[in-house]
């Protein structure tokens, strides 16, 4: 397998990336999102609040001792705030991989703010579609893909070759988008256009932004709340800005969805029990924690 390396100035500083040479099929017509562009904004709002956020949402769904001690994956890292959570938390080895070269990069720069001496946090660019890369990483306690694998283009593929990586008695942590029928359909298409060019960016951003925000302004006044706490405390959610996850869903293609229930029955059927789930019934992810039995 060939190497490349390669040089990315859009950081703070230069940030040299090893990778494999890969492809990843779009198995629905239309152009990627550039996630890792978004989480490079991201960065710039990223603090220790936010940190201490990710940190409390992992403790949520493992436990306060989920993480210690234990190895930890984290396919598509993104902005690599969870990889670091997760070093913060205790685990004792971490290896982080994305797709987007912005994204490796972005979780570069957490580990030179935050771990610079960290030597068992590994990081590389990768697919999670590229079998013999996945195989060579071996297995870990915890495996962590949090709205991700709906996003490679071929979901139920990625969804087996996450499992291949937990280790027996070990976990996997996904989130999948909730599939809300003709709902969900009509947001593909919304995708699409957003992704065809900056046209389609600007008539989508400039259609749903206003809507979001007279929504969520409505919801407040009715309610009785400050219009300002909704985007005050939206870090509380994950620690995850408001404007970075609306622009990650309006563009985030491709894209697609699964009901909680036949995500639990997928991975029943690989030797996998559900140990919690988080369910949205409307639009946004199903979170789902799984353990792999011995």
């Amino acid at each position: 397998m060939s190497l490349v390396w390669r040089v990315n100035p859009g950081l703070p500083r230069f940030v040299v990336e090893k990778s494999h040479t890969m492809s990843e099929p779009l198995s629905q017509t239309g152009k990627r999102f550039g996630f890792g562009k978004n989480w490079r904004r991201f960065l710039g709002v990223l603090d220790e609040e936010r940190i201490a956020e990710a940190e409390k949402s992992l403790r949520r769904m493992l436990g306060p001792e989920g993480l210690r001690g234990k190895s930890f994956l984290d396919v598509g890292s993104g902005s690599g705030l969870f990889s670091l959570a997760a070093a913060r938390l205790g685990a004792r080895r971490v290896h982080s991989f994305d797709l987007d070269p912005d994204s490796v990069a972005c979780t570069e720069e957490l580990k030179r703010r935050y771990r610079p001496g960290m030597e068992n946090w590994t990081i590389e660019r990768g697919s999670v579609l590229d079998e013999k890369h996945l195989a060579s990483l071996g297995q870990f306690d915890l495996v962590y893909s949090w709205g991700v694998l709906h996003h490679t283009g071929d979901m139920w593929r990625a969804l087996e070759a996450v499992a291949s990586r937990v280790a027996p008695g070990g976990q996997l942590f996904i989130a999948i988008y909730n599939d809300q029928g003709l709902i969900s359909k009509a947001w593909r298409v919304i995708k699409r256009i957003y992704n065809a060019g900056w046209p389609g960016r600007i008539l989508v951003t400039g259609t749903f932004v206003p809507i979001f925000i007279v929504r969520g302004l409505g919801a407040d006044l009715l309610r009785g709340r400050s219009p300002l706490r909704r985007y005050r405390d939206y870090k509380r959610q994950r620690g995850m800005s408001i404007v970075h996850d609306w622009l990650d869903w309006l563009g985030g293609y491709p894209f697609e969805v699964a009901k909680p229930e036949e995500i639990i029955e997928f991975y029943r059927r690989r030797a996998f029990s559900i140990t919690r789930i988080e369910r949205r019934h409307r639009l946004g992810n199903n979170e789902f924690v799984f353990v792999r039995e011995g």
